[in-house]
């Protein structure tokens, strides 16, 4: 543990501060300055000797937290990153982009402020690349056999990581043309510059992982070449389908997936040309859904020179404080400001879109929508709430309702959940597939970076144990809770 008395010296919860809002907008890098080091120890320190630490519950990487959180205190900074890499394999990636639900279930968090446990986290690994301490970590020995994984998200990238390092040959397949799935195409600069994945590709690459873009597996690759060329096999391909709202107008220019319109802003700032790029610049912008991803809209929509951004969500606004439904140690329904939301836009709450109007050239120009109450579980319309919002460009950020089928999935023959996600048995296995292994979204449905590196990393341990017999790799997901996730 760290100070034994530093949660009762040290009461306020400290972060790294957010640059201007003017300046931040004028460009694409994070949005956070940099932590002064004897802060951060001193939020480390806040770490106290609860006990029965939640938090490790709360993590599903089971992440060693108050060890860690000591030895960043103590100035053992290269003790606490072999201990963050011990459940972690990108820490860098958990440490921006995680909703910490570590943090949600902090002891300390029952009558102060949560220790600071996500900034620890990513403050340890960037230290970590700056004192190249990050290294290749190479087997022990060879196994002779073949792994494919097919997506380069942080499930799959997680897997192979870990079955590269049990001694096999494992081959990335990855159907864009760079390595890092919705890390590199579905999150906007702003929250994580793409620099942090290319330098762990790099780490894996000397391991001895090997990365193939631009293969569609499936197409490029029959499902039966697959299965013919490699002893086992990850699927970790994600939830890609968008779900789309069916209602008039949808048909008009202008109305595009969310997924449509973020990976085209990060190719621009990785430096590609993209024809007709879908942009915001002089919109008047409307996101429906008020998540994450609709918060990277609005984030690159103003960055984008958007005339105006409103943001719709179905759902009443949370509570300032943590909700009644949602006690310690559970992750808290309340009301959350991201950096995106200080930037500017409207959020409107309690609001249903019911249709689209367009211009004589088929283009949008505005649409109608509603308030709504839930009742018994249902949404109903409240009566003279009618409105009408001029619109040129509309972004749906609804999340995602499964795997896409067709080229690979159907002709591998997998079975689909009650969900429409890939149907696994209790440790990981495609039901049916012998040597088939799901991790991530693509079975456990759209779900966050840090449950998709867990899967990942247990998928690996199943996988080299039915290539082997038996394995070491460490399964931070309990095998029989599996199928019913």
């Amino acid at each position: 543990m760290a100070d034994p008395r530093g949660f009762l010296k040290h009461t306020e919860r400290e972060l790294p501060d957010r640059r201007p809002v003017d300046l931040r907008l004028m460009d694409w890098k994070e949005v956070y300055t940099d932590f002064d080091r004897s802060h951060l120890q001193t939020q480390a320190s806040r770490c106290m000797d609860c006990g029965i630490p939640f938090c490790h519950n709360g993590c599903p990487l089971g992440n060693l937290i108050p060890e860690w959180n000591d030895l960043v205190y103590k100035d053992r900074w290269r003790d606490g990153i072999e201990r963050l890499h011990a459940t972690n394999n990108f820490p860098e990636f958990t440490g921006r982009l995680c909703p910490a639900p570590c943090e949600a279930s902090c002891v300390l968090g029952i009558n102060q402020p949560a220790v600071t446990i996500k900034q620890v986290e990513v403050e340890l690994i960037d230290n970590a690349f700056d004192n190249g301490w990050v290294t290749p970590v190479m087997p022990s020995k060879k196994t002779g056999k073949k792994v494919a994984v097919v997506g380069s998200g942080p499930a799959g990238l997680a897997a192979a990581q870990q079955l590269t390092r049990a001694g096999h040959d494992v081959t990335v397949f990855e159907r864009a043309d760079r390595i890092g799935g919705l890390l590199r195409y579905g999150i906007p600069e702003f929250k994580m510059e793409k620099r942090h994945i290319d330098r762990r590709l790099a780490q894996m690459e000397a391991e001895g992982t090997v990365f193939k873009t631009g293969v569609n597996v499936g197409v490029d690759i029959t499902a039966e070449q697959l299965r013919a060329d490699f002893d086992a096999v990850v699927l970790a391909n994600g939830s890609t389908i968008g779900r789309d709202l069916p209602i008039p107008g949808r048909e008009l220019d202008g109305i595009h997936q969310a997924m449509e319109f973020l990976p085209q802003a990060n190719r621009v700032q990785l430096g590609d040309t993209v024809e007709n790029q879908i942009t915001a610049k002089g919109k008047k912008v409307v996101i429906i859904g008020g998540g994450d991803t609709g918060a990277d809209c609005l984030g690159t929509s103003l960055r984008q020179g958007a005339e105006s951004v409103h943001q719709f969500e179905i759902m009443p606004k949370p509570p300032i404080e943590r909700a009644e439904s949602t006690p310690w140690p559970t992750y808290p329904l309340m009301f959350r400001v991201s950096s995106a939301h200080e930037e500017g836009g409207e959020r409107v709450y309690s609001v249903n879109t019911e249709k689209f109007i367009g211009d004589e050239n088929g283009k949008v120009k505005a649409l109608k929508a509603h308030e709504v109450v839930m009742r018994d579980g249902r949404f109903e319309k409240v009566e003279g709430t009618d409105f009408e919002l001029e619109c040129d460009l509309v972004l749906l950020a609804m999340g995602f309702v499964g795997p896409e089928r067709g080229d690979l999935l159907d002709k591998l023959g997998v079975a689909y959940d009650a969900r429409g996600n890939v149907k696994r048995d209790d440790n990981f296995a495609a039901v049916g597939l012998p040597g088939v292994f799901v991790a991530g979204d693509a079975g456990r449905g759209q779900s966050l970076i840090v449950w998709a590196i867990a899967e990942g990393r247990s998928a690996a341990a199943a996988a080299d144990e039915y290539l082997t017999g038996t394995s070491f790799l460490p399964a931070p997901i309990e095998p029989t809770t599996v199928a019913q996730r």
